[in-house]
Parts: structure tokens; C-alpha cells; sequence
């Protein structure tokens, strides 16, 4: 079968296995896809090192392009640079918000080098994604790493917030 839809359109549709409302190109988690003498090569940062999604979206990634008839599909990760929340769209951030996710405040200043351990609780203003009231957090922990728990005092709603990384 030859391939009808182009291979940066199938990979960029592909969605991110722990926020499906996502593609994982909203997400910032897709970085290239070249077509090379007939084989796809795409590229994707995971959200942190040990993503435990990371080999869900390779898997993903292959099935989709071979359905859409791209037979020889090689996904590799790139760690560098790394993955920041200032790459989610703006797309994919009205997209978490539309579904009561708080979307990531500007991620904090890199240097490019190390990046600095502290212990401390992170401080953020996170909004309630349904009524836009400042929230409180309830864990630092939420269903995935990458999120954290808040609640909002106004309307009472729970929802995760997607951590600024």
C-alpha cells in the first residue's frame, strides 16, 4: 500500500497515552519526522527520563504510520534538548483546560546546564480550569508525574495540574 496521508500529519495526530485529549505534538513530545529513501524516522523527548509512556508512544507511532502504509518506521528517543512545559501548544493547553486540567504556568529559567535539586515545595498560582479561582494544592503527586493535585476552594472541583518542568 502507498502511503496517501504524510507521515508528519499521521505522527502529529498520534496521542499521548496518558493524556489522550493530546496529540503528543501539542504535548512538545514529537520533535521530527523525516521520510528517508522510503523509511520514517520520527523523534520524540519524553517528558522526563523513565517516562514509562515513552515505549506506549513509540508503539503507537509505528502502528498508526504502518497502517497509513509507511512499512520501515524507526522511532528514537532524543534526550537533548530536553522536554519543557513551554512546549505544550497553546492548542494543547486550551485542549487540557477544556478538559479540567490545569494547563503549566512559563517553566522556570534554564541555563542549559545541571538543573538545580531543591526540597522545597514548588509555589505557583494555579487557576481552577472550570470557574478560574486561585486553587489549593492538595498533592504534589498526581495520577501521572508530570501533574499535581489541586482543589478549588470556590466551586469545590478537584483537577490535576500539569507540573511546569
Amino acid at each position: 500500500m502507498s502511503p496517501v496521508v504524510s507521515a508528519v500529519e499521521v505522527a502529529a495526530a498520534v496521542v499521548d497515552p496518558e493524556l489522550p485529549m493530546l496529540t503528543l505534538a501539542d504535548l512538545g513530545v514529537l520533535r521530527s519526522v523525516e521520510e528517508v529513501d522510503g523509511r520514517v524516522e520520527v523523534a520524540i523527548t519524553p517528558t522526563y527520563s523513565g517516562c514509562p509512556a515513552l515505549a506506549a508512544m513509540r508503539d503507537d507511532l509505528v502502528r498508526r504510520l504502518s497502517e497509513e502504509g509507511y512499512d520501515d518506521v524507526r522511532v528514537r528517543v532524543e534526550l537533548d534538548p530536553p522536554w519543557s512545559s513551554d512546549l505544550i501548544t497553546a492548542r494543547g493547553r486550551t485542549v487540557l483546560a477544556e478538559h479540567g486540567i490545569s494547563p503549566p504556568g512559563p517553566a522556570p529559567a534554564s541555563s542549559g546546564g545541571p538543573v538545580p535539586l531543591t526540597l522545597a515545595p514548588p509555589r505557583r498560582a494555579v487557576r481552577c480550569p472550570r470557574c478560574g479561582a486561585l486553587a489549593d494544592r492538595t498533592s504534589e503527586f498526581g495520577p501521572t508525574p508530570c501533574t499535581a493535585l489541586y482543589r478549588c476552594p470556590e466551586c469545590a472541583e478537584p483537577f490535576q495540574h500539569v507540573k511546569e518542568l
